[in-house]
């Protein structure tokens, strides 16, 4: 993949959410939580273009408002609880193409990650490119340990061998923030086979599910401004 890749960034925004009601638009800070990372797509090199998929005309009108594209609407079967991201993306690739508009690689932001960076943003899109990779995606490693049940038992899931944590090989866990795939795979893949990681610090993203979270990220954005 060539350096001028084209890279647009897709924000599924919802006017509804079951957990934390209406979290897309609550102010966070002054301002509505999905503004944070229209923002910092739009401030991030190589991104082409930041379009919001959504249902609402009110999500619509504060996309614009911080500067995000919404050239279509997102049909309202498409914000059911059991669709899938993958299923958004290739529903919004579909209607740019409507409009001849073919990126090479799709950037899934999700409006829950306010504390995301634009630096990060930069660094996906440059492993990308250097590596040509199918998928980046970005995460924390994890040296947990984990059972699974087993009927009415727990049996060890990893690490099958106990050893001292200084020798103990990591796990890499998504933190939900940055998902980039080239477009082509999208119809059959949201994380390609072949896919590149961005390592994070745990404390960079929080994903705003539940209204302790969005206390927890509220207190990070007042105490830095």
């Amino acid at each position: 993949m060539s350096a001028g890749a084209i890279v647009c960034a897709i924000i599924p925004a919802k006017a509804t959410s079951t957990r934390l009601p209406g979290k897309n638009l609550k102010h966070l800070a002054g301002k509505p939580m999905m503004a944070y990372i229209i923002e910092a797509a739009k401030r991030a090199k190589g991104v082409d273009r930041v379009i919001v998929t959504t249902e609402s005309d009110e999500v619509k009108k504060i996309a614009e408002a911080y500067g995000a594209e919404v050239p279509f609407m997102r049909p309202r079967q498409l914000t059911l609880d059991d669709v899938t991201s993958q299923q958004v993306l290739q529903h919004a690739l579909e209607e740019l193409a409507k409009k001849n508009y073919h990126p090479d690689y799709a950037l899934l932001l999700y409006p829950t990650s306010p504390l995301l960076k634009t630096a990060r943003i930069e660094e996906a899109i440059r492993i990308a490119l250097e590596k040509d990779s199918d998928s980046v995606i970005s995460g924390t490693l994890d040296k947990g340990h984990y059972w699974i049940a087993d009927g009415e038992r727990w049996s060890r899931l990893f690490p099958k061998a106990l050893v001292n944590s200084q020798q103990q090989e990591p796990l890499f866990k998504e933190n939900g923030a940055i998902y980039l795939t080239k477009a082509p795979l999208i119809a059959r893949q949201l994380v390609a086979d072949r896919t590149d990681v961005l390592l994070m610090e745990s404390d960079e993203n929080i994903d705003v599910d539940y209204p302790e979270d969005f206390a927890a990220v509220e207190r990070i954005v007042q105490g830095s401004v």
